[in-house]
């Protein structure tokens, strides 16, 4: 069996980070302290969707103002998400996150959105 790396599976390369610190110093390292413009600007979209909104990737990349950069979004809500409404976001096809169906239709039921065999009818999305 093959051992994938992580630069295997990365698609997007990885942002360089621009520290404004004097040489020698350290920045002090928190949560959102280390993220890119890029994720900040993802996070602060999907924390500005209400409950029962339904949005995808790719709308929340032009949001951000990225288009085409729905995989960012994902990356993004895979390492940044947990404290926002990260289940608020599907597929293009409405389809749920992988792996996490479950906990994402819960989330999406007791909102008031309708899911129905693993996707979520996006004519009918949102608020």
């Amino acid at each position: 069996m093959v051992s994938k790396t992580r630069s295997t599976l990365w698609l997007w390369p990885t942002p360089k980070r621009v520290v404004d610190e004097p040489a020698g110093e350290l920045p002090e390292r928190s949560g959102d302290a280390d993220l890119t413009a890029l994720e900040a600007a993802i996070l602060q979209v999907v924390n500005s969707l209400n409950p029962g909104d339904v949005v995808t990737y790719g709308e929340v990349a032009v949001e951000a103002g990225r288009p085409g950069a729905a995989r960012a979004v994902g990356s993004t809500l895979r390492r940044h998400g947990s404290g926002v409404p990260w289940w608020r976001v599907v597929a293009a096809n409405g389809r749920l996150v992988p792996g996490g169906e479950a906990r994402q239709r819960r989330h999406l039921v007791a909102e008031g959105v309708v899911v129905h065999n693993g996707r979520v009818a996006m004519g009918n999305a949102g608020s």
